[in-house]
């Protein structure tokens, strides 16, 4: 039987630093959980579903690092097991930063917060109005909110993060809000949202350690999963025509063992990617922030591939 959300989260989100010479963890204080959420655990539609197996394994309390892991060139990064929460390895994980497109995953979030993910949307002229990745989205055209929300995870498309968040929240600034609030009810500490897409705005930020708090809980997501997992997506424009979008996200056929998560870029964020992969029972998270060079997709692989092999996995065992 599932334990109750709140519970799951509290332990899912006990996230360990390894970066001091004192290990500390943060613990989250359950929240309440809307109905709808409560549904999901076994409807299967939102933000909530969760197997039984990781809920399992969560109840274990997380450990800490020992080790630095391969050298990569991410200005900052952390990666975790994320079955237990366990920190593997960390550089600058809590120093705030740009994050770009990474932090649609928080608007991904709140848009399956809201449920009901068959309920058209029209789009409105203020929402295409956006540079500079865009799906090419009309004014006056229909879209149901789940085929909105794979093209925009898939493709990463800024005039449909202004479409959802619109549609959600009534402005992109009452969404900034409600990803801001989404964000703290995880724990995150040092995070600042203004505008669904994160394309570069004044006070926008967050950190490694932060986002990784955000991918546990996506990592959870039953719907996310099978969005970030898919190389392509079949979009049926309104006019009838089809066309395949495909993911951002280059390690996805490169490494086998990924299956997903989210990438960005901006001048002032520089390359950001939040990767996961799994193998053998076991499952990594990977935040890279402010990577200067086209080399991020091979850091990626390089360091979930150690990670796999020391983190734990469904019966607690460690690869070495």
């Amino acid at each position: 039987m599932l334990k109750p959300i709140s519970t799951i989260l509290a332990a899912a989100l006990l996230l360990t630093s390894c970066e001091s010479s004192a290990p500390r963890a943060i613990p989250i204080a359950p929240r309440e959980v809307p109905i709808y959420q409560q549904a999901a655990l076994t409807q299967g539609d939102g933000g909530a579903q969760m197997s039984p197996a990781f809920s399992r394994a969560l109840d274990v309390e997380p450990t800490f690092a020992v080790s630095s892991g391969p050298s990569i060139r991410a200005a900052s990064y952390l990666l975790l097991d994320a079955r237990s929460g366990q920190h593997l390895a960390s550089r600058n994980a809590e120093t705030p930063r740009a994050v770009a497109s990474t932090q649609k995953l928080v608007t991904a979030l709140v848009v399956l917060d809201a449920g009901n993910l068959d309920k058209p949307v029209r789009v409105a002229a203020s929402d295409v109005n956006v540079e500079p990745t865009r799906l090419g989205l009309k004014t006056g055209e229909v879209y149901t909110r789940r085929t909105l929300l794979y093209a925009f995870l898939v493709k990463s498309a800024n005039d449909v993060a202004n479409v959802l968040a619109r549609d959600n929240a009534g402005s992109i600034s009452a969404f900034a809000a409600k990803m801001n609030a989404k964000v703290r009810s995880l724990g995150c500490t040092n995070s600042y949202f203004v505008n669904p897409h994160g394309l570069t705005a004044p006070g926008q930020r967050s950190t490694a350690r932060d986002m990784a708090r955000v991918a546990m809980v996506a990592y959870r997501d039953a719907t996310i999963r099978d969005i970030v997992r898919r190389k392509y997506f079949s979009f049926r424009r309104a006019d009838g025509r089809t066309v395949t979008l495909e993911n951002t996200n280059e390690l996805l056929g490169r490494m086998p063992e990924c299956n997903g998560m989210k990438t960005g870029y901006t001048v002032a964020s520089g390359r950001c990617l939040i990767s996961t992969a799994s193998s053998s029972g076991r499952d990594v998270i990977l935040v890279q922030l402010g990577t200067k060079t086209k080399y991020i997709w091979d850091d990626a692989r390089l360091m979930m591939s150690w990670g796999l092999q020391r983190a734990r996995g469904r019966f607690g065992v460690a690869a070495n």
